[in-house]
């Protein structure tokens, strides 16, 4: 009996020994504080459990570890990461890809609000909204309001497929570099789409720092 519940001990210790070590991100070998990869890799771990992306996590911790950012920089950012996903996650429903959650969480951080995006992935049924998503991000880049971004993301939606929205930003791009405003050059884009009508939205909060 002694023997039997020796070698059942020793089995589920080996087994919780391998799970652990599948957990761990090589990647961070050298690069992070032992403290700080074990706080990050519990953060991985959680969205694994749930569905999450991984990568932009990975890739958030490594940045700050490349920038030397200090271990409770980087653990709160990639646990703020996390959230944003989750959050994008939820907006957009089950069965949204990870290019997807990925590209919404970084709207959610431009300005977008949670309802806008479930609005984009109802308006493009059966469609990608990763395009349309990292479109909108880039406009408040340029100097877009997100409120005014996020209205015109939404207004092509029901028409644009991802060639569109990405020759789309190219012209609202090109014409700030000419000199015009934001504003002005995301009108005449959107003229040139066919799309002059951006709705009436209630301002939302500012881009996240």
């Amino acid at each position: 009996m002694r023997a039997a519940l020796l070698f059942a001990a020793l089995v589920g210790a080996s087994a919780m020994s391998a799970r652990t070590a599948a957990a761990q991100e090589p990647r961070f070998t050298g690069r992070l504080s032992p403290a700080a990869r074990s706080a990050v890799e519990a953060v991985l771990d959680s969205a694994r459990q749930t569905g999450l992306p991984i990568e932009p996590l990975v890739d958030r911790a490594l940045e700050g570890a490349a920038k030397g950012a200090a271990d409770n920089l980087i653990v709160g950012a990639v646990r703020r990461l996390a959230a944003d996903l989750g959050n994008a996650s939820a907006a957009l429903g089950l069965g949204a890809s990870d290019d997807e959650i990925a590209a919404a969480a970084s709207a959610l951080r431009a300005g977008a609000r949670a309802a806008d995006l479930t609005a984009l992935r109802e308006r493009r049924p059966g469609r990608s909204v990763t395009v349309a998503a990292a479109v909108l991000t880039d406009l408040v880049a340029l100097g877009v309001p997100p409120d005014t971004a996020t209205a015109a993301v939404l207004a092509m939606a029901d028409l644009a497929d991802d060639a569109g929205y990405l020759a789309f930003r190219r012209n609202v791009e090109r014409d700030v570099a000419l000199g015009a405003t934001p504003l002005a050059a995301l009108t005449v884009g959107l003229a040139a789409e066919g799309t002059t009508d951006l709705g009436t939205r209630t301002p939302t909060r500012a881009r996240k720092p």
